[in-house]
C-alpha cells in the first residue's frame, strides 16, 4: 500500500516515474577492479614500517651471517606507531616482518633466525603479534612485508626453500588475523651469506617461485588479502621508489606480458592504455633517504616541499601513497619523522579545507537519458555511488560550476566510478575570469582520483572538458579548493671555493643565518652570492610579503670548503675532467671506466690538508636515464699517499631503485688523502659515475 500512495503522489506533482526505469545506467567497460581493489585503492594513505636486524647493524640491506643477539630495542612501542599513523590520517601499516636477510621479527616455527633467539624480551616477543593488537585497537588495517628472497638461508635457489617460504606465509597469515596487503620486494636473487656458503645464486624470479600455486595458497588461506609485488599480482610498484606516479596514470596493465619479461618496471609509472588486467599503482618512499633507521640521517628526514609534492603526484595521480616511517633503535618513530608528518597533515588538511562546488550551478551538455539518476549535480552531491553519465557511445561533454560571485581556485579534485571501469583518456580545466572563459590545463587520466595544483584564479565559473574517452564517461565526484598560498624553500648551493648562492621560487625575498638560529625578517637580506669556507650550517627563508607568508626553513651544512681540494690520481677516464666530483654540483658528474678498463676502478685525491674523517659520502649521477651506478666500493685515507688504510667497504645496497646520496661512517680517523675504488657496477656497466665525493667531518 505504501509503494502504490508514493507512486500516486509522484504521478500527482509530475515526477516521471516511468521514463527514469527505462534509463539503463552505463555497462561496464574493459578491465574492472575486484571489490577488494577498490577497498583497497580507497585507503589512499598508509604506512610502511622498515624494523629489523639493519637498523643495529646500521645496513640497508643485511648480509645473513649477522646475529639475532643485535636485535634488543630498549623501548619498543608499536602503540606509539599506531597512534602517530592514526594521527596522520592513514588507515594502515605494513610491517617487514623478514627482509633480505632473513631474520624475523615473529617466533617462527620453521627458523632459528628469528625475535625467539634475540635478547628482546628474553626471546619471549612477537613484533607481528603486538602489531596486530595495535592496529586494532587503533582501527589500523594490518599488513605484511614477507622477502621472498633470503640472503641467510642454507637452501635458498633450491626447492626446498619454496617449502620453507610457504610455511612463513601461512603462518603470518593465519595467527595474526586480517592481512590487508602481502607485499613481496622484487629484489630477488645476488650473494649471501646462505648458511655459510658466501657465495652468488641467481634465480628466475617468475619461475622458481612459482607464483600461480604461492598465491592460490595466500588466497585459500587469505581471500581478504591483497598481494602485491611479483607475480600475478592485484597492485603494482609504481616504479620508483620516490612516491610519484605519472601525469597519465593507468589503473591497467599488460600482466601477460610482464609475466612474461617483456614488460620494463619503468613503464609501471604509468601503467597501460590496453591493460588486460585491473592492476592499480602503489606509490613507496621513506621519509628519510634510506628505508631503515641510520642516525647519520636525523636530520635528512625529506623536506616538507618534497613530502607536499610526494602527496600530490600519489594519491593525486591515481595511485595509493606507502609511506615509510623508519623505527629507530629505541623501537620508536624517531621524533623529526613525527614532526614532518605532523607538517605534512596540517599543510594537506589546510589545501582541502573548504570545499567550493556544492552550492553551485552544475550543468553538462550531455546526461544520459536526460534522467536525474544521472545528472550533472551527482559530481557534488558528496555520495560516491551516484554519478554523472553520459550516453552510450558519447566520449566527449563538459560540465560547468556557476558561482554566485567571483571566486579564488587553485585545486580541482576528479574522480570516476572505477567499479564501472576507467574511461576518461584526456581533459582539460577552463575558468571563466571577467566573462571570458580561458584555459589553465590539460591533463590525460583521472581513474579514482585526480588532483590538480593550477595558479589561484578568481573565477566565475570553472567548466571541464572530457576531450577524450574509452567509453561514455561516469564521473562520480569534482571538487574545487583555494589552498593557502604555499612557499617553497630557497636552495643552497656551495661551490667548492665557498661562493655560496641562493635561490627562491617567483623571485620572493629570502632571509638567512649563519649562527644556526632560524631566520627571521630581521636576519641577513640575501641580495647576491657571499662568501663562506668554514665548516657549519646556513639556514633559508622565502618569504612571500604581499601574503607575509614564509616557506619552511632550508637548512644547509657544509665541510670546510673544497677550494684546496685536488684530484691526484685516476684510474682511467679524463682526468682533466674529475674535478666534476669535488665542484660542489650534484648536477654535473664524472664517469670511468669502460670495456678496456674494466672494474674495479679507483680514484685519489688530496684534501689539501689534514682533516679529522668519520665517513665519506657518494652522489651517484642524478641526471640522466643511464647512471651508471656503483654497487660495491673500498675508501682508503693516508696521510702521506704511501701508507693506506682501508676505512670502509661493502655495498651500496638498492641503490639501482633509489640513487641518493650514499652515507657510510667509521672510526675518527685524520687524513689527508683519500682513494675511493669503485668494486662493481649495477647491471652489466663497465662504465661508472660519480657526481660528487664528500667526506664527513668529526
Amino acid at each position: 500500500m505504501k509503494n502504490i500512495f508514493l507512486l500516486l503522489i509522484l504521478f500527482l506533482i509530475g515526477t516521471p516515474v516511468f521514463s527514469q526505469e527505462l534509463v539503463k545506467s552505463p555497462e561496464p567497460f574493459g578491465p574492472l577492479p575486484t571489490q577488494k581493489q577498490i577497498d583497497w585503492q580507497e585507503m589512499e594513505f598508509y604506512a610502511f614500517v622498515h624494523f629489523s636486524l639493519n637498523t643495529f647493524t646500521n645496513k640497508e640491506w643485511g648480509y645473513g651471517d649477522e646475529s639475532p643477539q643485535l636485535f634488543n630495542p630498549t623501548n619498543l612501542d608499536v602503540r606509539q606507531w599506531a597512534r602517530i599513523v592514526k594521527a596522520a590520517g592513514m588507515k594502515g601499516i605494513i610491517l617487514v616482518a623478514k627482509h633480505h636477510d632473513g631474520f624475523c621479527l615473529w617466533p617462527s616455527a620453521y627458523t632459528e633466525r628469528s625475535v625467539k633467539n634475540s635478547p628482546w624480551k628474553n626471546g619471549k616477543g612477537d613484533v607481528v603479534k603486538e602489531l596486530a593488537e595495535a592496529c586494532k585497537e587503533y582501527n589500523l588495517k594490518l599488513g605484511l612485508y614477507l622477502s621472498p628472497w633470503d640472503r641467510n638461508h642454507a637452501a635458498y635457489g633450491k626447492p626446498e626453500y619454496i617449502t620453507y617460504f610457504r610455511n612463513q606465509l601461512k603462518e603470518l597469515l593465519t595467527n595474526y588475523g586480517d592481512v590487508f596487503e602481502m607485499w613481496f620486494d622484487g629484489a630477488n636473487g645476488g650473494d649471501g651469506y646462505y648458511g655459510g656458503a658466501n657465495e652468488i645464486r641467481k634465480i628466475n624470479t617468475l619461475e622458481y617461485y612459482n607464483w600461480d600455486e604461492t598465491y592460490k595458497l595466500i588466497y585459500k588461506t587469505a581471500p581478504k588479502t591483497l598481494v602485491w609485488g611479483v607475480g600475478p599480482s592485484e597492485a603494482r610498484w609504481i616504479g620508483n621508489e620516490e612516491g610519484r606516479a605519472g601525469k597519465t596514470n593507468w589503473s591497467l596493465l599488460r600482466q601477460k606480458d610482464e609475466l612474461a619479461g617483456k614488460v620494463h618496471y619503468t613503464e609501471f609509472m604509468s601503467g597501460h592504455e590496453d591493460g588486460e588486467k585491473w592492476v592499480p599503482g602503489e606509490a613507496d618512499v621513506s621519509i628519510r633517504p634510506g628505508w631503515f633507521y641510520h642516525k647519520v640521517e636525523d636530520d635528512k628526514v625529506r623536506s616538507l616541499d618534497e613530502m607536499v609534492d610526494i602527496y600530490y603526484e600519489s594519491i593525486g595521480r591515481n595511485a595509493t601513497l606507502l609511506l615509510n616511517l623508519p623505527v629507530d633503535r629505541r623501537g620508536l618513530v624517531h621524533e623529526n619523522d613525527e614532526a614532518r608528518l605532523k607538517e605534512l597533515v596540517s599543510t594537506i588538511k589546510s589545501d582541502f579545507k573548504t570545499e567550493l562546488l556544492a552550492g553551485t550551478k552544475v550543468s553538462a551538455d550531455n546526461i544520459r537519458g536526460n534522467s536525474t539518476l544521472f545528472s550533472a549535480k551527482n559530481v557534488t552531491d558528496g555520495d560516491k555511488n551516484t554519478y554523472w553519465a553520459t550516453d552510450d557511445n558519447v566520449k566527449t561533454a563538459s560540465i560547468t560550476f556557476e558561482f554566485d560571485k567571483p571566486t579564488d581556485v587553485n585545486r580541482i579534485l576528479l574522480q570516476e566510478n572505477i567499479a564501472l571501469g576507467q574511461r576518461v583518456k584526456s581533459f582539460n580545466v577552463e575558468v571563466k575570469v571577467d566573462g571570458n572563459w580561458k584555459a589553465v590545463v590539460n591533463e590525460t587520466t583521472i581513474g579514482y582520483k585526480r588532483i590538480l595544483r593550477i595558479e589561484r584564479v578568481k573565477a566565475s565559473a570553472l567548466r571541464i572538458n572530457i576531450t577524450d574517452s574509452k567509453a561514455n564517461i561516469v564521473i562520480s565526484n569534482i571538487q574545487a579548493y583555494n589552498a593557502p598560498t604555499y612557499v617553497r624553500m630557497p636552495e643552497i648551493i656551495r661551490d667548492k671555493n665557498g661562493n655560496v648562492t641562493i635561490k627562491s621560487e617567483d623571485g620572493n625575498p629570502v632571509y638567512y643565518s649563519l649562527e644556526g638560529k632560524n631566520p627571521t625578517k630581521k636576519s641577513i637580506l640575501y641580495k647576491g652570492t657571499f662568501q663562506y669556507k668554514n665548516a657549519g650550517q646556513i639556514k633559508a627563508v622565502a618569504m612571500n610579503t604581499q601574503e607575509s607568508v614564509s616557506s619552511a626553513v632550508k637548512t644547509a651544512k657544509f665541510g670546510v670548503s673544497k677550494e684546496n681540494w685536488k684530484i691526484v690520481t685516476a684510474s682511467s677516464g679524463d682526468l682533466k675532467q674529475a674535478d666534476r666530483i669535488i665542484d660542489g654540483n650534484p648536477n654535473t658528474d664524472w664517469s670511468f671506466g669502460n670495456d678496456s678498463n674494466k672494474l674495479p676502478q679507483e680514484i685519489t685525491i688530496d684534501m689539501g690538508g689534514v682533516l679529522s674523517l668519520k665517513g665519506f659520502t657518494y652522489l651517484p649521477q642524478q641526471v640522466g636515464n643511464n647512471l651508471n651506478l656503483i654497487s660495491n666500493y673500498e675508501f682508503y685515507s693516508s696521510m702521506d699517499n704511501v701508507k693506506w688504510t682501508l676505512e670502509s667497504q661493502g655495498e651500496f645496497s638498492n641503490i639501482k631503485h633509489n640513487p641518493i646520496e650514499q652515507i657510510k661512517t667509521f672510526k675518527k680517523r685524520k687524513a689527508r688523502y683519500i682513494r675511493f675504488v669503485a668494486k662493481s657496477a649495477v647491471g652489466k656497466g663497465a662504465a661508472v659515475s660519480i657526481a660528487e665525493i664528500n667526506i664527513i667531518e668529526q
